[in-house]
């Protein structure tokens, strides 16, 4: 039998949020020792006697004989959770709420009362998702610094910090108050999605996508969507989003390590499963009346979802929605996704240079310039505007490999025109409203 790559990582977040329920918030640190103990039984036994036929029910076993054993050494030295504690006092009560403790639902509402936990109102959005990453979805320090292209001491400074936050708490969030719950939500919807980008758009210079990352944000997602407060309009707007964009990946990047664009992606290669289930998702978040940003990022998506060819993308509808998603969450991302939804869509009128320079200005960043890059090469642009977009490029070059990968041909290419020809006036397709 082969276990699965992420057998341990997924259980880890599992068997901690019921153990932190069983111990109290207090005691993190202990039921994360405990899990430990767990796969080093694991990593002990099964070369020997082989790989059991439920890896995860063995685990889970492991880890509750293991805290049964705390328990009994320790409920006089320590204190639990608080409204669990009289039931540890006798044997007669403990195997059995034990038992209750262990099972699948249990075990379901309590990995979400810790989501809701790690995203606590105190805690900064980069912490929650750190946190997220480390307890629920069993990321190591390292593989968080390398995802938020940060250093292995920050990092562990901040989830030191926040542990500190959570272990305030005594008790892990509990998920059947109603006003709470609609309270944080909204902080847990960001944290996923953060989750989701930081996978989909690759911050790490080594990684243009981390698939793992988008994993973990939509298996979230869906716990979240099983609680009946959970299933709101804006999950499954979020949900949609996450499928329609994940439905890319296949196609998003080579085997060489070559990252694609849109325009350039075999459509063939999409997962139209995760398409299908997107469009679902996206219907089922039509019904209330709130639109948020996840609403109008999911319904492009559908656009280009729907497209068999960029040629047959709804381009002017494209920009209309980046219109609506500049108004609810502007940013210089939004505004360089719309600029290129224009500049294919919309009839041709006049740019000057001045205009071109303020938009270099606006976008700081580590996708901007390689879009505006990206721009400039499919659409000729002018060898001025293509020396803008070098400079641009250039900024990103020594922290993005894989995009030095994929744009050094066109630099020489650009650099070359640029060499022989003189400024210009850049000629496209911009209108004026919402720039």
């Amino acid at each position: 039998m082969e276990l699965d790559d992420h057998l341990f990582r997924r259980e880890a977040g599992r068997m901690v949020s019921v153990l932190t329920r069983i111990f109290g918030a207090h005691n993190l640190a202990l039921a994360e020792d405990v899990v430990q103990d767990a796969f080093c039984r694991a990593v002990e036994t099964w070369p020997v006697r082989g790989i059991p036929e439920n890896p995860s029910a063995w685990l889970m076993a492991t880890a509750k004989n293991r805290a049964l054993d705390v328990l009994r050494r320790e409920r006089t030295a320590r204190t639990f959770a608080p409204e669990l504690n009289r039931f540890f006092e006798s044997q007669w009560t403990l195997t059995p709420v034990f038992d209750e403790l262990f099972s699948a639902d249990a075990i379901r509402d309590d990995e979400l009362r810790m989501m809701f936990s790690c995203c606590h109102p105190r805690l900064p959005e980069d912490a929650q998702v750190a946190l997220v990453l480390h307890i629920l979805c069993g990321f190591g320090v390292n593989e968080i610094a390398h995802a938020f292209v940060s250093s292995f001491a920050a990092i562990k400074k901040r989830i030191t910090r926040s542990k500190k936050v959570f272990e305030k708490s005594t008790t892990l969030f509990d998920v059947s108050n109603t006003n709470e719950f609609s309270m944080r939500l909204p902080a847990v919807q960001r944290a996923l999605y953060l989750l989701f980008n930081e996978g989909y758009h690759g911050a790490s210079a080594e990684h243009a996508i981390r698939i793992e990352l988008c994993r973990e944000a939509m298996r979230l997602s869906a716990l979240l969507l099983e609680h009946p407060l959970g299933a709101t309009p804006t999950t499954y707007a979020l949900s949609a989003l996450m499928c329609l964009d994940a439905a890319r990946l296949p196609a998003r990047m080579d085997a060489a390590g070559h990252l694609h664009s849109i325009f350039e992606q075999d459509r063939s290669q999409w997962d139209r499963q995760l398409v299908e289930e997107g469009l679902k998702f996206l219907g089922l978040s039509a019904s209330g009346a709130e639109l948020t940003e996840y609403h109008i990022e999911a319904a492009i998506a559908a656009l280009h979802a729907r497209a068999a060819r960029t040629e047959d993308t709804d381009w002017k509808t494209i920009v209309t929605l980046y219109d609506r998603l500049k108004a609810i969450r502007p940013s210089p991302i939004v505004a360089l996704n719309r600029a290129i939804a224009v500049a294919i869509g919309c009839p041709i009128i006049r740019f000057t240079q001045p205009r071109l320079e303020n938009l270099n200005c606006d976008v700081e960043g580590g996708r901007s310039p390689c879009s505006i890059f990206e721009w400039r090469c499919r659409w000729r642009a002018t060898p001025w505007s293509m020396s803008f977009s070098i400079s641009a490029f250039s900024r990103v070059l020594p922290q993005k490999r894989y995009e030095r990968r994929n744009g050094d041909a066109r630099c020489d290419a650009a650099a070359g025109a640029c060499a022989a020809e003189s400024p210009a006036s850049v000629y496209t397709q911009w209108p004026t409203q919402g720039t």
